[in-house]
C-alpha cells in the first residue's frame, strides 16, 4: 500500500515538526487484504462503511488493474471532530509499500488529505481477473488521544499504612511538592489510629491489623479516575517521578493493564511461566526474578513482564477486576500477578523511578516488624491457598 504526500507541505501554510505536542494525535492503521477474483462478480458493487466507524472506507467492489497504483475511494472527509488551539502540525506514515499502513497526523483535517491520497498496488498479474478488497479483510484501527497537562483527572495515587505515620507523612509532603492537587487515597489498619488530613486526601480507617490485600482493595474500591498509581507508605516522590510518561504508555498501549517504574533504579520485574498438567496433579507456576519478555514498540525502555514493583500504575477496572486475595495478610504481592496471570498485560519501563526513605534507627518499631515479617505458619497458608485456588502441582522460583 502507498501514500502520495509529495507536494503535500504546499497544502497548508503551517510549520510542521516531527514533535509530538500536547493537544490531539490522531492515527490510524489501514490494514488490506485482498483474493482474487472475476470482475463480474456480485461482490464488484461498490459498497461503503459509514463514517460512524469512525472512518469511511468501501467494504467491497475496489477494482484495481494488476500490477497498477490504485487509490482507494471514499477515504477522505470521513473523521468528523472539531479540534482546535493545534499550534504545531505533525504527520508521519510508516508501511508504505507493504500491507499495513499506519498514518499519524497531530490534526484530523491533515489526516483526511493522507486518506484521501492512499492507494493499493496490488502484486498478481492475471488476464481476466482483479484484486478485490471484502469486508472481512478491510480492518481499520482509529484512536484520538488527548495528552492532558492536569494529570489529576486520570490518576490517583492510593497507598496502604500501618504504624509508619511519620513516613506516610514524608510521603505525603513529597507527592505535594510535585503534585499538588491530585487525589491520595489511604488506607489505614494501625492498632491506633492518627488523623490524616489535606486537601484531595481521603483517610479510610480499618478494623485493626487487617493486612496488605484488604487494605489494597478498599483503596482501590474508592478510586474513581481511570488510572491509579500505587505506592508504598515510605517511598518518596523526586524529579524522576514522572506520572505522565506511564500515563503516555498506557495510552499508547491500551492493552496494557499495569505499567511498573522502579524503585531508586531496580525494577523488581519478574516473569512467571505456566506449564499445564493433568486433571489428577494440577500445572506448576515458575516465577523467575528478573525475567521479562520483549520490549514494548516506540519504547525501548519498557519490556512486557508478569509482575513488577511496588510502583506501577494500573487500570482501575482491570485491577477491580482481578482484586486482591484479603486472605493474603502478610505474604503478598508476587501472588496478585499469579492471580492475574492471563487476565493482565503487565510491562515495567524503567525510566519513571520513585525514591525510597531511609531506615533508620528513629523509624524502627518493634511492634511493625513483629507484624511486617510472617511467620511459618504464614507461608504456609499462602502457599496451600495458592495451591487449592489455581489447582497446582508446585510453584517454583528463580
Amino acid at each position: 500500500m502507498d501514500v502520495w504526500v509529495g507536494a503535500f507541505r504546499e497544502l497548508l501554510d503551517l510549520q510542521f515538526s516531527n514533535k509530538k505536542i500536547k493537544n490531539v494525535c490522531a492515527c490510524v492503521c489501514v490494514c488490506v487484504c485482498v483474493c482474487v477474483c472475476v470482475t463480474n462478480s456480485i461482490l464488484s458493487k461498490l459498497l461503503f462503511a459509514l463514517p460512524n466507524s469512525p472512518l469511511q472506507y468501501p467494504i467491497q467492489g475496489v477494482i484495481v488493474r494488476p500490477l497498477t497504483a490504485t487509490a482507494i475511494p471514499g477515504m477522505s472527509r470521513s473523521i468528523y471532530a472539531s479540534v482546535t488551539n493545534v499550534l504545531v502540525v505533525w504527520f508521519e506514515f510508516t508501511g508504505s509499500g507493504e500491507t499495513k499502513l499506519t498514518i499519524e497526523s497531530s490534526t484530523l483535517l491533515v489526516l483526511n488529505d493522507l486518506l484521501a491520497k492512499v492507494s493499493y498496488t496490488s502484486t498478481i498479474y492475471h488476464i481476466n481477473t482483479g484484486d478485490l478488497g471484502i469486508n472481512p479483510s478491510f480492518k481499520t484501527i482509529f484512536s484520538v488521544y488527548f495528552c492532558l497537562v492536569d494529570i489529576s483527572s486520570q490518576v490517583t495515587i492510593v497507598t496502604k499504612t500501618f504504624l509508619r505515620y511519620k513516613q506516610l507523612r514524608v510521603l505525603l509532603d513529597s507527592i505535594r511538592k510535585f503534585y499538588s492537587k491530585i487525589k491520595v487515597i489511604i488506607a489505614d489498619d494501625s492498632l491506633e489510629p492518627e488523623s490524616i488530613t489535606g486537601e484531595n486526601i481521603q483517610h479510610y480507617i480499618m478494623p485493626p491489623a487487617q493486612g496488605w490485600f484488604a487494605g489494597r482493595n478498599l483503596a482501590v474500591s474508592q478510586v474513581t479516575t481511570k488510572y491509579f498509581l500505587w505506592v508504598d507508605d515510605d517511598f518518596l516522590f523526586s524529579e524522576k517521578t514522572k506520572i505522565e510518561k506511564l500515563v503516555e504508555v498506557m495510552e499508547a498501549v491500551p492493552e496494557l493493564d499495569v505499567v511498573g517504574g522502579s524503585v531508586q533504579g531496580n525494577k523488581f520485574h519478574f516473569s512467571i511461566l505456566y506449564e499445564e498438567g493433568d486433571e489428577n496433579e494440577g500445572g506448576c507456576l515458575y516465577r523467575k526474578s528478573g525475567g521479562k519478555f520483549h520490549p514494548l514498540p516506540s519504547y525501548p525502555q519498557c519490556h512486557l513482564a508478569s509482575g513488577v514493583v511496588n510502583f506501577f500504575l494500573a487500570r482501575t477496572d482491570a485491577m477491580q477486576r482481578v482484586r486482591f486475595d484479603p486472605k493474603l495478610q502478610r505474604v503478598a504481592h508476587s501472588e496478585f500477578f499469579m492471580d492475574g496471570l492471563g487476565s493482565l498485560m503487565v510491562a515495567s519501563c524503567g525510566d519513571v523511578t520513585i525514591d525510597h526513605q531511609p531506615k533508620t534507627a528513629e523509624n524502627h518499631d518493634p511492634t511493625y516488624n513483629k507484624f511486617r515479617s510472617p511467620g511459618a505458619n504464614d507461608v504456609e497458608f499462602k502457599l496451600q491457598l495458592h495451591f487449592f485456588k489455581n489447582y497446582l502441582k508446585c510453584i517454583r522460583y528463580g
